[in-house]
């Protein structure tokens, strides 16, 4: 079973830049989905685990732990390889190469990381200049390093009885709805504060940091 402060690493197809290159330690697992083979590898980053169909990455991987997946399935590469982070005691997920390219891809990571938060877990995706998580019937707690936009979205139906202390605008006690973007160009204030939702699930993205695994760091922290 995985320590609770440990982090699962689960790297896309899309593009992944030198500052967001992952830097496991002792514990930590880094799986790769599908073209997210050739995006650690050339960062030096060989992963604990491959999975996918290999249709962006064009060949098997060459590597002693390979879950080759059907082309035709329900569970996206990325979805696939959360779960076996799952299966394996996680809590803490960081997804990488899964924003930009593709909308639909990049809207369905958004999704899970609800699927994580409802779970039990904590998913965060960065990429494309943005950082993004979840909050499902809890609290998304900040520290004060955090600053610009901020956005909040309900992911669907309504997400009742939201608390936000720490941000230009905040609230107490409202309800989002997914058919209304009310919580975009909302701003941190550099104060620290939170997010909570009594029903519900949010989706926040804020601005990719200079430092992102210093600000990792610090929001696993508090």
């Amino acid at each position: 079973m995985a320590a609770d402060n440990k982090i699962c690493y689960v790297v896309g197809a899309m593009s992944l830049t030198p500052a967001l290159r992952p830097y496991p330690t002792a514990g930590d697992f880094v799986i790769a989905a599908d073209r997210g083979f050739d995006s650690l590898m050339a960062y030096g980053v060989r992963p604990d685990m491959a999975v996918g169909d290999f249709d962006s990455l064009g060949h098997i991987p060459d590597h002693n732990n390979v879950i080759e997946l059907p082309v035709e399935k329900d569970d996206t590469d990325m979805t696939y390889a959360l779960r076996k982070g799952l299966e394996l005691g996680y809590k803490r997920f960081v997804m990488l190469g899964g924003v930009g390219g593709r909308l639909d891809h990049t809207l369905a990571n958004l999704q899970l990381l609800d699927f994580l938060a409802t779970r039990g877990a904590q998913g965060i995706l960065a990429g494309e200049k943005l950082v993004a998580t979840a909050v499902h019937n809890g609290t998304f707690t900040f520290p004060e390093t955090l600053t610009g936009a901020l956005a909040v979205f309900c992911n669907s139906g309504e997400a009742k009885g939201i608390t936000m202390t720490g941000v230009k605008y905040s609230l107490d006690h409202a309800t989002l709805t997914g058919a209304y973007p009310m919580g975009v160009s909302n701003e941190f204030t550099g104060e620290g504060g939170s997010i909570s939702v009594e029903d519900g699930s949010l989706i926040l993205i804020w601005e990719e940091p200079k430092h992102f695994y210093t600000m990792l760091n610090k929001l696993w922290m508090v």
